[in-house]
């Protein structure tokens, strides 16, 4: 669980099937600003492999990663070049 993190933004993809999440998620890091954070929640299983991989490539910080039974949390901070 991250700590003490304002989260900004939540994304809520639960019951949306690959690859909606990570499309969501793309799309809503490029309506963003600078350091602002958002959580990303999602129960598909293939999104582990997507979402953080993404927001890295993108150049944003995966503050945490967890799973609570099927369902993932996501914080990512964004981060502008």
């Amino acid at each position: 669980m991250s700590k003490n993190v304002n989260i900004d933004y939540t994304l809520d993809m639960l019951g949306e099937p690959c690859p909606f999440p990570g499309m969501a998620s793309i799309k809503a890091y490029d309506k963003m600003k600078d350091g602002e954070v958002i959580e990303i929640f999602s129960d598909c299983p293939q999104s582990i492999n997507a979402i953080p991989v993404d927001a890295e490539n993108r150049g944003h910080e995966v503050l945490s990663v967890d799973q609570d039974g099927p369902t993932f949390r996501y914080v990512i901070k964004v981060n502008r070049k």
